[in-house]
């Protein structure tokens, strides 16, 4: 039968100090957080107990309840962070290429000579004959 080990758990403002005893020994350490304490006590006991499995029992106040309570709670608390700051693009040339058109893949672009004899045929409405077409269109 192997004897229980017991982890005594203590906050000494932000650090907590852990003390680990069983078979008659007592090794002791300290933490910046109640989980880094709780990895110190794991260390601790590895050195304190003998080849084969032990219980451990981690107390805080003398009641494992209130351990759990308080090392679940840190474990599942997330921690405060700042608000996410996005910079503002750098002279504006974000903004252009939103407003941009895509690029054409390679090998989809129309000759020059093409594109220049379709801009020449068919000139740009304006753009108060544009409203109406599009009114009829949606109607």
């Amino acid at each position: 039968m192997t004897e229980p080990i017991t982890a005594s758990y203590v906050q000494e403002d932000d650090d907590w100090q852990v003390t680990v005893s069983g078979s008659g020994k007592e090794l002791t350490g300290r933490a910046p957080g109640i989980i880094a304490a709780r990895d110190r006590a794991d260390q601790l006991v590895e050195k304190l107990s003998p080849p084969e499995r032990s219980t451990v029992v981690h107390l805080l106040n003398g009641s494992a309840l209130e351990f759990t309570a308080a090392y679940m709670t840190a474990r599942l608390t997330l921690p405060e962070m700042e608000p996410l700051v996005i910079p503002p693009p750098a002279n504006g040339k974000a903004k252009d290429k939103t407003s941009a058109k895509p690029p054409v893949p390679q090998g989809k672009e129309l000759p020059k000579v093409v594109d220049e004899a379709k801009t020449k045929e068919k000139p740009e409405p304006p753009a108060a004959a544009k409203t109406p077409a599009k009114a009829a269109q949606s109607s």
